[in-house]
C-alpha cells in the first residue's frame, strides 16, 4: 500500500485567495508552517482532480499532520503496481490475445472486406472507441471538478446560477463572461479546473 502524499495535487485558500498549490504534502507544510492556528481554522483545502475539499486534522507538529493524512489516504491514484503475471495466450510477441468474438454474417462480410482483414479491422475499432471514451470521461471528471469547487467557492458569488447554466450548456465565452468579476484566485482555479470540460468545438 502506497501513502505517497507527493502524488496527491491540491490548493489551498484562506478565504478567495490561494495560498498554496502543489503537492498535498507540499500544501500541508507550506500552511502549517506559515500561518498560526487561528487562520487554519479558515483554510480551505481542495483537491485538483476532483475539486472537492479535503478535510485536515492540523492538531501537532508538521509530521504529525503528515502521518494522519497518510493514514487516511492510504492508497493514491497513480500508484498501484499491477504484479498480475502477463498472459501467454494468442501471439505474445505482438501482444495479442485470442477470444471468441460472434458477429452476423454481414457484420463479418464487412469486416473481412476491410484492408487489413477482420484482426486489424477490430484492433482498429477498439482504439477508436477508447479514445473516444478517453475524451468523455475527461470532460465528465472535468465538470464535476469545476461543479464542486464551484459551489463550495462560489455558489453565493453573483451571477452564480447564470454561470453554471452557461457552463452545463458547454458556452465557454458566456461561461467565462459571468466568472469575469469574481475574486481573481477563485475565478482563475475555476478556469483551471474546467479546462477539460468543453468538447474540442467549443473551445
Amino acid at each position: 500500500m502506497s501513502n505517497d502524499l507527493t502524488c496527491f495535487y491540491c490548493t489551498a485558500f484562506l478565504g478567495v485567495g490561494v495560498v498554496a498549490s502543489g503537492s498535498l504534502h507540499q500544501v500541508i507544510s507550506t500552511v502549517k508552517d506559515a500561518l498560526d492556528n487561528s487562520d487554519l481554522t479558515q483554510l480551505l483545502i481542495f483537491d485538483d482532480s476532483t475539486g472537492k475539499q479535503i478535510d485536515v486534522d492540523f492538531r501537532g507538529k508538521t509530521d504529525d499532520v503528515l502521518k494522519r493524512l497518510r493514514e487516511q489516504f492510504g492508497d493514491l491514484p497513480g500508484t498501484e503496481v499491477n504484479h498480475q503475471p502477463t498472459r501467454r495466450v494468442g501471439r505474445p510477441k505482438l501482444g495479442v490475445v485470442s477470444g471468441e468474438v460472434t458477429l452476423l454474417p454481414r457484420q463479418w462480410e464487412w469486416l473481412k472486406s476491410q484492408p487489413g482483414g477482420a484482426s486489424v479491422t477490430l484492433r482498429k475499432l477498439v482504439d477508436e472507441a477508447r479514445h473516444a471514451g478517453g475524451k468523455q470521461s475527461k470532460i465528465r471528471e472535468s465538470q464535476e471538478a469545476t461543479y464542486h469547487f464551484m459551489t463550495a467557492m462560489a455558489g453565493n458569488f453573483h451571477q452564480y446560477e447564470e454561470a453554471l447554466r452557461e457552463f452545463y450548456a458547454g458556452d465557454l465565452d458566456r461561461f467565462y463572461h459571468f466568472i469575469d468579476d469574481w475574486a481573481p484566485d477563485i475565478r482563475n482555479h475555476i478556469k483551471r479546473l474546467a479546462a477539460n470540460a468543453f468538447p474540442e468545438g467549443n473551445l
